[in-house]
């Protein structure tokens, strides 16, 4: 027996599979919505009216509670959760402006919100009221991108009186990254001393020198002095005084009217002076570590021929980036920085067309990612030393042709100028520099017949050489850093072979102590300090340029083989600074 149906039998559905269809209609929602904000405009089907009051303002508007609901979690709550608002057709509102609450009415039905310069602070603040999140955010990033000297205190303050943690961290970084340009504005002389001291505290302040933190602090008491020179001392307490110079110390002592008020004070920063002149260990806070990025420079080199090269690594990212090359190939260049800006000093220009020794200074700009010369030196130094006490460059030893030096001269890059201070007792070439408290540290090198293991110490105040300790070892072109109270003497050449040793010189016990070796031989080695533990980057084992980079961690008393060079190379000089502003990443 046979079954009529309506459908031709090859489309009748399968008794054992189940068939459906799925349909979205992607422009519902939105076209919903602009049918309930016309209703809403039409003042139809609403079933609550907002009484909003503020000062001598009041407004009425109407809306559908179930609108507000899904948009407000605050307007859900008191909509559902049994609140007296639940039955009420008419809810006075106040601590909002009605203009504001109107607009994020409107948010709420149309999902578009536009806000100018002058109001945002008032919307933001009503949508953290009614935590309507996506209208905060977008308040927020407009306000990031706002941010300027002038406003960036106020903006930050803003935002912790809201509670918007997001803003509130954008705003402070801000403010400590642009601290000199902030603290010549009227926001910041309006700051409490608490508010001032809890800023001036921070490590993070991105300052050239420590002389700037000290100036700002200065003009704030000037700015109110009858009211406020009885916070000098607790501002001064703050600023981190054993960074300034001991030249910049005497002459606010002499100078600083502000000072004259307070004894205390006084008594205070001549203490900080006694100390950095007696070169005693700092027990202050640490060094500024503003949040900008650091990265290791290396400047020229030798392989086969001087070189010309900049590049700088991060260790953070593990990458190399090409820089602007210097002006003239040098190789056993020094290298250093002052206030951001990197310095190239001496060398030699070793090419087939001959050698020149170099009595050059260049200054590199990471800001621009130019070179600059500045004021040569007075005699050329090739393998030469160099370091920075209180701002000022140290060009130690080196060599010109065949004559070896124990001259020593000091560059004063405000003046331009160079000068010569006090000789070391002995020629050195290949001579490694290292800096401790306010201390110059000359180690090893070669004086035109002997490899040395002497080293001695400069003197500032006095300008005097006194010989220390002897290292275990002689070394010429080693790599000499300081971490801490510590000078490391890395590698070298012993006039037989290169070297891995590794030895470090106590400054509290005259003392050189053999640690852990380093995992490849190497002299004419770079070596900096970065983020508390040494790198080594490059020289000569004997046979070949090495392109290896090493690291030391203090902590572990360990070495490890952390990155390549993008080549071998010799005779480099090395420093850290902020990272350039025009990058090339390779």
């Amino acid at each position: 027996m046979s079954m009529t149906t309506g459908c031709p039998a090859e489309v009748m559905p399968s008794q054992n599979a189940s068939r459906y269809f799925s349909y979205t209609l992607e422009s519902h929602t939105v076209e919903a919505f602009k049918i309930m904000n016309e209703i809403r405009l039409n003042k139809q089907l609403c079933d609550v009216t907002l009484q909003v009051k503020h000062n001598a303002l009041e407004e009425e508007f109407v809306a559908h509670k179930i609108v507000l609901a899904s948009c407000s979690p605050v307007f859900k709550a008191m909509f559902t959760n049994g609140l007296k608002e639940c039955g009420m057709e008419v809810i006075p509102i106040v601590g909002i402006h009605p203009k504001v609450m109107q607009r994020l009415i409107e948010f709420a039905y149309t999902a578009s919100i536009t806000v100018g310069e002058k109001c945002v602070l008032h919307v933001m603040n009503g949508a953290v009221m009614y935590q309507i999140d996506s209208v905060v955010k977008a308040c927020c990033k407009f306000l990031v991108e706002q941010l300027d000297p002038s406003n960036a205190i106020g903006i930050a303050s803003f935002a912790e009186e809201i509670g918007c943690q997001e803003l509130s961290e954008k705003a402070r970084e801000y403010i400590y990254l642009h601290f000199s340009e902030v603290a010549k504005q009227e926001e910041f002389f309006n700051l409490t001393q608490c508010q001032l001291v809890s800023l001036i505290s921070r490590d993070e302040l991105n300052v050239r020198c420590e002389s700037e933190v000290y100036h700002a602090c200065i003009e704030w008491v000037k700015y109110d002095c009858e009211n406020r020179h009885p916070y000098i001392h607790a501002l001064l307490n703050a600023v981190r005084c054993h960074s300034l110079t001991p030249n910049f110390l005497k002459t606010q002592l002499q100078k600083c009217e502000i000072l004259r008020m307070d004894s205390k004070c006084k008594d205070y920063l001549v203490e900080v002076f006694k100390e950095l002149t007696l070169h005693k260990p700092t027990k202050a806070c640490p060094c500024r570590s503003p949040n900008v990025p650091q990265l290791m420079y290396t400047a020229g080199g030798y392989y086969r021929q001087s070189l010309n090269f900049l590049e700088a690594y991060n260790p953070l990212e593990n990458c190399w980036i090409r820089l602007t090359d210097m002006p003239l190939p040098r190789s056993g260049l020094a290298a250093c920085t002052v206030h951001g800006l990197l310095y190239a000093i001496g060398g030699r220009n070793n090419s087939p067309d001959g050698n020149t020794d170099s009595n050059a200074l260049d200054c590199y700009n990471p800001m621009n990612n130019q070179w600059s010369p500045c004021t040569p030196m007075n005699v050329p130094r090739n393998r030469v030393g160099g370091g920075v006490i209180d701002g000022m460059i140290y060009a130690v030893g080196g060599s010109e042709g065949c004559i070896h030096h124990n001259s020593v001269e000091r560059y004063d890059p405000e003046k331009d100028q160079w000068e010569f201070v006090a000789s070391m007792s002995t020629s050195r070439i290949g001579v490694g520099v290292a800096i401790v408290n306010r201390l110059l540290y000359a180690v090893g090198g070669f004086d035109g017949t002997d490899r040395l293991n002497s080293a001695e110490c400069y003197h500032p105040e006095d300008n005097m050489w006194n010989t220390i300790a002897p290292m275990n070892t002689v070394r010429s072109g080693a790599g000499i850093c300081a971490l801490k109270n510590y000078v490391y003497a890395i590698g070298g050449y012993d006039g037989v072979n290169q070297l891995n040793s590794v030895e470090r010189y106590d400054i509290e016990t005259d003392r050189w102590t053999y640690i852990v070796p380093m995992k490849h031989k190497r002299s004419a080695l770079g070596v900096t300090v970065y983020q508390g533990k040494i790198y080594v980057l490059g020289g000569y084992d004997g046979q070949d340029f090495l392109s290896s980079v090493e690291c030391f961690d203090p902590d572990t008393g360990q070495w490890t083989e952390v990155t390549q060079m993008t080549s071998g190379r010799s005779g480099v000089g090395v420093a850290v600074t902020m990272e350039p502003c025009n990058l090339v990443r390779r």
